[in-house]
């Protein structure tokens, strides 16, 4: 690995970006283990049994409850379209919302999804990056203001709802709350009838009018009132009074938001159970939290999972008609975004249960009569093999997440496989339902998933592990839970390969940590083929067949050897990127054969997770943008490219007759053009230099790399160079970029000498393109305009505005306005051009990063040999 391209990162900034989730899981494992202090005497049969118990007519309002819960959140997504006038239709808000909280209540914004729900589902409906982050930011701190209005407005009712918790007496508790309540009230309807604004990373936010203001506290207090409501029902009767128990589940939901736990696992719990009264048997408590999770969490993401599949199948046999379905049209194409991060937590989901019910006895008479009658080796093989199923689908998860083919089929084999281990394991016909329903679900989805890529890349990445071994945790702790009561010896880990009577549940349990761990252990130790070297003459040669077979001319930058390449499996396609602290920058789009960019592109974005940094693809155009957005990435634009068709192009008729006149006068001012193709005269690449030296002497510093060209002699003596003389003397040069499609051409490098003639530079282009039109070229770029067609337009972005400034006013750095206006006079189109980079990273730093990069003057003698490619595995 070279100087310029290793990552030399400290112990402290490799850890970093694994901050979030170690702190979560550290927070998840506090949890845990005051939960575990808490259920102490709860006997896991005995809560499954009370649970089983709970009457019919609870179980219904509970889901009645529920479901008037998730009818409110749809207001949250109302008010804050209104709050930044957006508009759209009420079946789209409907369903939009209810998919996107009931994914983001259960899956949470943890390592799965990276808190990407609710940018993939609004992202398809039309709305900008800025949009949704203004529409999360504003449910957000609505959440939060009525969550502690209505919390402390519920204590000040009845302090003592945390009295045995907080170290304080009753007359404080009701103060304090009173203070909070209307102070909090005082600051919102103050900022909202002054329109205050405030600034939070860039993204400015204005209080919303008083009206809206007050619909949307009504939106919070309904919410919060019909999920408290659906956990009072689940809980056993007892002296506490709604009005209480309010107080006690708006600080258990807020301990659970701060924390970051998805969905607050562990921590509401332990709030809630801490809080009852001691008059509350606990295995009751435990029993109403176990259903609530179900009802609450599970059953509305179960049916999200339902609508995902049906609309899946009817977008599949081509049956949208009707209004409404035409209404629902955008997004129904969002689902096939979403489809990944649900898949993957269904079959985590299916895992987890798979793996818990090998480790924990029969729980219901029914199946205790069973184990009775049913032959032991059956017992004993659907226990290991329901193991062995779940530790299975816990890695076929992360091939699903990836949209890995192989993953479905995969997922349909270990589903069905686990319907059999289920039943053989004392005929668990709940758990074969469930399994088959989730079989039922992803039949459909087939389409979605169809990367041809190894199931088992980067697998091991340190966000995955820790998720793994939370699993694995949380598997151990249910088996512990469910086993207290058993001897434990040291025979019992070795017994179980020739002791029939050894526990099946800890024959189960290691069997599957066994095969999980070593499966991570092989993808772990698996050898790594990609190295982040520069690549050698030879491997520039392939390269150069791979630029020259396709038609985008900027892809010959691929071969000044400043820039990795990462080269398909087939040899057909390659990507150029640079790796620059926690960035890993790809240049372009991948070039090569079309039908293996997108698969190259998941390559470098899988594996620049996998270390832990972050994706970056620096100056793309749209042909691609659905694929950044099925990354989840976020599109910041950085200027426009100048492209002028050739087809038609010529020096005729009125629209062109300032460039005739302007080419004319040139000519007999004695300035000539000509097109040299290599290989050239010995005396050429001498001369450029003295006028490439020249010119820089008159720039800051010195020559460029990454997305620049520079003066390399091996790199320009490979490719066509424009010439402009005047009497004969050499007064400017190009080097140009072409293909042998003969599609498009561009212009690399370009210098002149301090005194050339006026006119010269609009010659040169001129001359350009009427040669590229004569040799049937379709179009020639003029490169990009860096900052054009960016507005300093309320609600943009910080970088938006940012770069809208410069453009105008930063003629003293750099005169881009004038720039876009050279090229204007060529009648070009102008395409946008983006920067593709994680919604999370702050665009301040790539830019750094990017700057870093281009200021770089890395080794450019393209003649000499290298070091090893980079290929992907």
């Amino acid at each position: 690995m070279t100087e310029d391209t290793r990552t030399d990162l400290s112990l402290i900034q490799r850890i970093k970006p694994l901050l979030p989730w170690i702190i979560t899981a550290g927070l998840f494992a506090a949890g845990a283990f005051a939960l575990h202090h808490l259920l102490a005497s709860v006997d896991l049969k005995q809560v499954a049994t009370l649970a089983r118990s709970t009457p019919l007519q609870v179980l219904l309002l509970a889901v009645l409850t529920t479901f008037g819960s998730y009818v409110t959140l749809v207001g949250y997504d109302w008010s804050a379209l209104r709050y930044i006038d957006k508009d759209l239709p009420a079946p789209v808000i409907a369903l939009g919302s209810f998919l996107g909280y009931a994914m983001g209540n259960t899956i949470g914004a943890g390592p799965i999804t990276g808190g990407a729900v609710r940018y993939r589902v609004y992202s398809a409906l039309g709305l900008s990056a800025q949009d949704i982050a203004a529409i999360a930011a504003f449910a957000s701190v609505a959440f939060g203001f009525g969550a502690t209005i209505i919390g402390f407005g519920a204590l000040a009712f009845h302090p003592l709802a945390l009295g045995h918790l907080l170290p304080f007496g009753g007359g404080t508790i009701r103060a304090v709350s009173l203070t909070v309540v209307i102070g909090s009230l005082a600051l919102l309807f103050y900022l909202s009838a002054k329109g205050a604004q405030i600034s939070l990373r860039g993204m400015h936010l204005k209080a919303p009018e008083p009206r809206l203001l007050a619909a949307q506290f009504l939106f919070t207090a309904l919410d919060l009132l019909l999920a408290a409501l659906t956990l009072y029902l689940l809980l056993p009767p007892s002296d506490l009074h709604f009005a209480t128990f309010l107080a006690v589940y708006a600080a258990a939901i807020m301990a659970g938001v701060i924390s970051h736990v998805p969905g607050g696992v562990g921590v509401l719990e332990t709030v809630v159970i801490a809080a009852l009264p001691a008059s509350v048997p606990v295995a009751e408590a435990a029993a109403g939290l176990l259903l609530y999770r179900v009802i609450y969490y599970l059953l509305p993401f179960g049916v999200a999972l339902i609508l995902m599949a049906l609309t899946e199948a009817r977008m599949a046999s081509d049956r949208i008609k009707g209004p409404l379905l035409t209404s629902l049209a955008p997004l129904n194409r969002s689902i096939g975004a979403l489809v990944p991060v649900a898949m993957a937590a269904m079959m985590l989901a299916s895992g987890a249960v798979l793996m818990m019910s090998a480790l924990v006895p029969p729980t219901s008479e029914l199946a205790e009569q069973l184990e009775l009658w049913t032959p032991l080796a059956v017992i004993e093989g659907g226990a290991l093999l329901s193991s062995i199923f779940g530790a299975a689908m816990l890695v076929i998860a992360h091939g699903l997440l990836r949209r890995v083919a192989g993953a479905w089929w995969l997922a349909m084999l270990a589903l069905a496989g686990g319907i059999g281990a289920s039943l053989a394991n004392g005929l668990d016909i709940e758990r074969a339902v469930f399994l088959g329903i989730a079989l039922l679900i992803l039949w459909p989805m087939k389409r979605e998933f169809f990367r041809a890529t190894r199931l088992t890349r980067d697998v091991f990445s340190g966000r995955w592990s820790l998720m793994m071994l939370a699993i694995m945790t949380a598997v151990l702790a249910v088996f512990f839970f469910a086993h207290k009561a058993t001897p434990y010896a040291h025979d019992l880990w070795w017994q179980f390969a020739v002791d029939q009577n050894a526990p099946r549940a800890l024959r189960a349990a290691l069997v599957g940590m066994v095969a999980l761990s070593l499966a991570l252990m092989v993808f772990a130790l698996r050898p790594g083929r990609m190295t982040h070297a520069l690549p050698t003459a030879a491997e520039l040669e392939q390269a150069r067949a791979i630029v020259m077979s396709q038609s985008h001319p900027d892809a010959n930058i691929a071969l000044t050897g400043d820039k990795c390449l990462m080269l398909s499996e087939t040899g057909r396609s390659a990507l150029m990127y640079r790796i620059q602290g926690r960035s890993w920058i790809a240049l372009h789009e991948p070039f090569g054969d079309p039908s293996e960019i997108e698969q190259l592109a998941w390559d470098f974005h899988d594996a620049a997770y996998a270390a832990n940094a972050r994706p970056v693809f620096y100056s793309v155009g749209v042909d691609l943008i659905p694929l950044w957005l099925e990354m989840g990435l976020a599109l910041v634009k950085m200027g426009e490219e100048a492209v002028v068709p050739l087809r038609d192009f010529s020096l005729d008729g009125p629209a062109r007759k300032r460039l005739r006149t302007n080419n004319n006068r040139a000519q007999r001012d004695g300035l000539r053009f000509e097109v040299l193709q290599p290989p050239f005269a010995e005396d050429l690449m001498p001369t450029l230099r003295e006028i490439s030296d020249a010119w820089l002497k008159t720039k800051s510093g010195g020559e460029k790399g990454f997305s620049v060209g520079a003066f390399d002699e091996g790199v320009l003596s490979r490719a066509p160079i424009a010439i402009v003389r005047h009497e004969e003397r050499i007064v400017a040069f190009a080097s140009l970029w072409q293909t042998d499609l003969k599609h498009a051409a561009t212009i690399d490098l370009m210098r002149h000498v301090d005194n050339a003639p006026s006119g010269m530079m609009e010659f040169l282009f001129t001359e350009l393109l009427l040669h590229y039109a004569r040799e049937g070229y379709a179009e020639f770029s003029l490169g990009n305009a860096p900052l054009a067609g960016l507005e300093a337009r309320r609600g943009a972005s910080l970088s938006t505005r940012l770069g809208a400034l410069v453009y105008r006013h930063g003629r003293q750095f750099y005169n881009f306005e004038g720039l876009r206006a050279f090229k204007d006079k060529f009648d070009p189109d102008w395409r946008p051009v983006y920067v593709a980079i994680p919604p999370r990273a702050n665009i301040l730093v790539v830019a750094t990063d990017v700057v870093s990069l281009i200021g770089k003057s890395a080794p450019r003698d393209t003649k000499t040999s290298m070091t090893a490619t980079v290929t992907s595995s």
